[in-house]
Parts: C-alpha cells; structure tokens; sequence
C-alpha cells in the first residue's frame, strides 16, 4: 500500500539523505542516487514492515509492504515526517542565504533538513557509536547491533528493525562487545537502554520540550557517553543548531 505526505516548498529528498551518513547506517538504506529512502521499522504493535520513500509531486511516497490498520499508517506517517524534518520552516534561512552568493546552492538544492531515525533513542545510541572510530566503525557496530537484537523483517529476515531499549536492556556487556563489536561503549548503551527502558529517562520528550537550548544540551550531557560533541549532534537533530558538533 501507500501513503502520501505534503512537504513544505523548497524540499528534496536527496538532500536528506545525503545530509549526512545515516542512510548508510542501519535499519536505514538507499539507492546509488539517493532518491529512494528504505526504513525497516518495528510499529508498536509489533508488526516489523519496511518502509520505501521516494519524492513525488509536492510531498513524499512512502511504500508499504503489506496493509496497515488506521492507527499504524498514522504512526507511520508520523515517523516520516519526523525522520525527514517535514515540520522544519526553513524560509527564513533561504530568504538569508539568498543574499550570499556562497549559499545559493543552499538555496537551489533545497538544503537544510538532516535525516534523523524515528526516535531519540536511536538517534543517541548511533551518535555514541560515532566517537573515538572511524565511519566504517560506526557502520559496523550499528549494522552489529540491529541484526544481533533487532526484530526480523518477515519478508527478508536478512534485515531487522532497530533494537528497542527493552531488547537492548535484557542483554548485558559481554554481549553488546562481542555480538555488536561496540567495544567501551557497551556500557553506555546498556545504560541508556535500561534508563529508557524503566521509564527513568523519557528521550522522547526531548524533541518537544522548549527548555532553552543551553539547558536541553546539559540534560544531553548528563547521558554517559555523549560529550560536548554528541550533545551537539544530537542539538543539531532536534534541530537546535546553536553548536557545532566537531568531534
């Protein structure tokens, strides 16, 4: 089945998914030219489908692998627009870019909106697997992680959905290193995932809070694992774009 979605003017998805190397990680993948975007996502129902986007008219495609109930294309939908940044209004910082010759290209390539997972948590643990390696690293341990303890996708059990923190939290160090290869990072992620896991940490109010942005990245910083680089990583995919994540 589809569903369609209305973007906002001056929207590509190739821009997205080349905004950064996400598409490259797990559940996540692309085609050679960046016009199509798959996503195997694990609904709260249970079910695992993937998800196949590509840009059509003034919104977005996304292609579904089997029927959804009314409540899973809502979330579906909703994930989508999250993912891609659909609610980001970028005119301000086009009608400023226009003015700099530098930018144009900004401007003409529809550039702006980063590609993010549907949650927070995800988001967190990947950024966690980005310090102190290299991006083929990151790949790795990623791609280790998901199809370690991510659920299956029925059509092709080959991919899986990214872990939830309860499936990350039932299992333990040893595992995470020697399954995953996440190496020190084992016990930040096992940490995390049991925080989320218990209810202790709600990550996912942190995409809509409005706490200024200096107290939201301390909150970040209080994350074993995310230093003054993650933190603004992950500012940047909340879209508060106050610091620069250098690493």
């Amino acid at each position: 089945m589809e569903l369609n979605l209305s973007t906002r003017t001056s929207f590509s998805l190739p821009a997205v998914v080349d905004s950064h190397g996400w598409a490259s990680l797990a559940p996540f993948g692309t085609n050679e030219e960046h016009t199509e975007l798959t996503y195997v996502a694990l609904l709260s129902t249970g079910r695992v489908i993937q998800l196949v986007i590509h840009e059509a008219g003034d919104g977005v495609t996304i292609e579904v692998d089997s029927a959804l109930t009314e409540d899973e294309r809502a979330e579906v939908a909703g994930n989508v627009e999250w993912m891609l940044e659909l609610e980001q209004d970028f005119s301000d910082f086009y009608a400023l870019a226009r003015g700099e010759p530098k930018l144009a290209h900004v401007v003409e390539q529809a550039r702006g909106r980063i590609l993010r997972s549907p949650t927070l948590f995800e988001d967190t643990v990947k950024t966690v697997l980005t310090t102190n390696t290299s991006w083929g690293g990151t790949i790795r341990m990623v791609e280790g992680l998901v199809s370690r303890f991510g659920q299956p996708l029925p059509a092709d059990p080959t991919r899986h959905a990214f872990p939830t923190p309860a499936q990350l939290a039932a299992s333990d160090e040893t595992s995470l290193r020697s399954a995953a290869g996440v190496g020190y990072r084992a016990p930040y992620v096992l940490e995390l995932a049991e925080a989320v896991a218990r209810g202790s940490l709600d990550l996912e109010s942190l995409r809509t809070t409005d706490v200024p942005t200096a107290e939201l990245r301390q909150q970040l910083l209080a994350i074993k694992g995310v230093g003054s680089y993650a933190a603004a990583n992950l500012l940047m995919l909340l879209g508060r774009y106050d610091f620069v994540p250098v690493d």
